[in-house]
């Protein structure tokens, strides 16, 4: 048994003090990634900071016909609501391709974000981790490393970040509001994740004591053209091999506009402003698609067990802006690509 002390949090303020006055404590709404690693020992936190009552579950219109997604939205509840069914359907095509119906129920926004990597050397406490114990090593660079990354890798740590929720975020310009004991401050998604470098077990830019409210959507929201394409090895509740969110707006033939993202493929959603540059003014052919995939992946790095993640990403990518720019979106999918 792990002991650890209970607070409720009554307000944003209070759970930032709460969270100050502990080093050991960590924050629960779901629970559904937390509570897992505290069965497995891995997470031992000294006290439960309970934020599941903070008023913090609206999905608002902004002023400016964005969208505002309080953190403590449930996943479901996120994909089904209208505004998303209407604007942002990437964003609910991503977050129905992840986990089971059941977790969704249950799983936070700002929890998704939060979420640790599934790598099993991480949940393993009898094996060396960075991520875990900085400076025991990596278990998984000369172990089974079919699921890890391939761009991004550091010699500290190979693992991937889970989430598909936030491969789509990242593709469509999200920012993530934070409070903590300075004040308000908002950070783009894109940044908001960390590579490994030689600092693996430190998984965001989050500072000491701050705490997720919501998530900022701009206006555009590729609504017609968009596609989110998952890649595992079965259809149901299974990791990424490799995802892909992709979203284009035409003008005739040419691109006006492009986003690209890969899951599962890197320690956080994986995104590079130069790759959507190169279909801008281009016509919607595979051959340009294939190109930013070249470029998407530039520097991708196999291991011994994962190099068919490098072609099999270029694949999916190529047929994700296909399906993009022909407006037949596909949320998942378990078949080999050609």
């Amino acid at each position: 048994m792990i002991n650890f002390q209970y607070a409720r949090a009554a307000d944003v303020a209070d759970a930032v003090r709460l969270l100050n006055a502990d080093p050991g404590a960590k924050l629960i709404a779901g629970g559904t990634n937390l509570v897992d690693l505290m069965k497995e020992n891995v997470e031992r936190p000294s006290r439960l900071i309970d934020i599941s009552r903070l008023q913090l579950g609206q999905v608002e219109q902004t002023p400016d016909g964005g969208l505002l997604i309080g953190a403590l939205v449930p996943n479901s509840d996120l994909a089904y609501h209208p505004l998303v069914v209407r604007n942002y359907p990437l964003l609910g095509s991503a977050i129905l391709a992840g986990a089971s119906a059941q977790l969704r129920n249950m799983a936070s926004v700002g929890g998704n974000l939060m979420q640790r990597t599934r790598c099993a050397y991480f949940y393993d406490t009898a094996t060396p981790c960075n991520k875990r114990h900085p400076g025991t090593g990596c278990s998984a660079i000369e172990g089974a490393n079919r699921g890890h990354a391939i761009l991004g890798t550091s010699e500290a740590c190979i693992a991937v970040y889970p989430s598909d929720m936030c491969v789509a975020l990242a593709a469509l310009d999200a920012r993530v509001r934070i409070t903590g004991p300075s004040g308000d401050r908002t950070m783009p998604l894109v940044d908001f994740h960390r590579l490994p470098g030689d600092t693996p077990h430190l998984d965001t830019n989050l500072a000491a004591g701050e705490i997720i409210t919501a998530i900022e959507l701009p206006p555009r929201g590729f609504s017609e053209r968009y596609s989110y394409l998952k890649i595992r090895d079965r259809l149901s509740y299974a990791f990424a091999l490799v995802s892909v969110a992709a979203a284009l707006e035409l003008d005739g033939e040419q691109i006006g506009e492009a986003r690209l993202a890969l899951g599962g493929v890197a320690h956080k959603p994986w995104r590079k402003l130069e790759a959507e540059a190169l279909l801008r003014g281009q016509p919607a052919a595979e051959a340009n698609f294939a190109r930013a995939a070249d470029a998407l992946l530039q520097g991708a790095k196999a291991y011994a067990h994962n190099g068919f993640k490098i072609a099999l990403a270029r694949r999916a990518i190529v047929r994700t802006l296909a399906q993009a720019a022909n407006a037949t979106p596909q949320s998942q999918s378990h078949k080999k690509i050609a």
